[in-house]
């Protein structure tokens, strides 16, 4: 996953030719914190709890960010 993360940020900055980036933290962990999330909802079958869990966060934190990226 590391080598995945590091191959596409460096693409992004090479691709920047000059121009000023986005913050990328933000854009970095939005573009993997769903999909995670959603992965990780559908192996635990949609228990909340035990998708909090296996993400090692509390339910209600795991709550907050489902509202925040709209997953049902």
């Amino acid at each position: 996953i590391a080598y995945c993360v590091r191959k596409s940020v460096e693409s992004y900055l090479k691709d920047l030719d000059g121009e000023r980036p986005h913050p990328l933290h933000d854009m970095v962990i939005s573009s993997v914190e769903k999909p995670l999330i959603e992965m990780v909802l559908k192996y635990a079958g949609g228990n909340q709890t035990r998708a909090a869990e296996l993400l090692g966060i509390n339910r209600n934190t795991l709550r907050s960010k489902m509202k925040h990226y709209q997953i049902n």
